[in-house]
């Protein structure tokens, strides 16, 4: 979900806390195919079409029309869609979380204290995956030159004849994918989807690109890795009063104070 974040920021320089909503939108989509086809890879393929129609109708009709108004404008439309549409989850889908197990034909790894359950290892290879292709598709392809452009030089890049529309349209499009990807595999993991499944991971997201530095892809992952250490390692092995995601935002607020630009960001 981090990565979809990073990439509107590049682009639109918008902190797009609505992202969230198209999270939890990607838990319910793909919970509603699977029930329907009892297929995982269906399910898959509808959480990631869910989030992508959500997040071009965000982009046409909420981002586009903003683009040049004062950030704030901005960030006030996104947190206020964001709580909008998750009050219309709780309508619609009702307050109650909804189960989500999916009988995984997985190994369990142990490995001395080590131990990988098939939940993780399929989240594990899902996110490896993911991260492969969006790295293929940015340093291999047009359009991951289009989107790279786009987020050094919006105007330039539209003086050389690129339709940054398009990219804009593109480039919501593979991070909204990602995180209805994200939110069905987060409602598996954790056999639960609910209105709120959002909460935590669109503040723990904003934790993590702050953490490896805004707008930058690779300072993501490197975020993410590092607030999933400092947390499997403190609830494995520090005895401390604090819940287990207050450790994301400790770690950001370090680094904060250390080298404000992030861990991969620019001054």
């Amino acid at each position: 979900m981090a990565l979809g974040l990073t990439m509107v920021y590049g682009v639109l320089r918008v902190l797009h806390i609505a992202h969230a909503a198209v999270f939890t939108l990607g838990g319910y989509g793909g919970l509603a195919v699977y029930q329907a086809t009892g297929s995982f890879w269906l399910a898959l393929a509808g959480a990631m079409l869910a989030a992508v129609v959500a997040g071009l109708a965000m982009e046409r009709w909420v981002y586009w029309p903003l683009l040049g108004k004062p950030p704030i404008a901005t960030l006030i439309a996104s947190i206020g869609l964001f709580i909008g549409l998750e009050e219309l989850y709780r309508i619609v889908a009702g307050p109650e979380p909804y189960a989500f197990a999916v009988p995984l034909q997985l190994p369990e790894i142990r490995r001395g204290p080590l131990l990988v359950t098939p939940p993780q290892l399929l989240v594990m290879a899902l996110t490896a995956g993911l991260l492969i292709a969006l790295w293929l598709m940015l340093t291999r392809t047009a359009l991951g030159l289009a989107l790279r452009a786009a987020s050094q030089d919006q105007e330039m890049a539209a003086a050389c004849g690129m339709r940054v529309r398009g990219v804009v349209m593109a480039n919501f499009a593979i991070g909204s994918a990602l995180a209805g990807a994200a939110g069905m595999l987060v409602g598996i993991y954790y056999n639960s989807v609910s209105p709120t499944m959002g909460d935590v991971a669109g503040y723990k997201g904003l934790a993590i690109i702050v953490l490896g530095g805004l707008g930058s892809i690779p300072g993501t992952v490197l975020g993410a890795l590092v607030i999933g250490l400092v947390e499997t390692l403190v609830i494995g092995f520090v005895e401390f009063p604090l819940p287990r995601d207050a450790w994301a935002f400790l770690a950001m607020i370090a680094v904060f104070l250390a080298r404000p630009q992030g861990l991969l960001g620019v001054k």
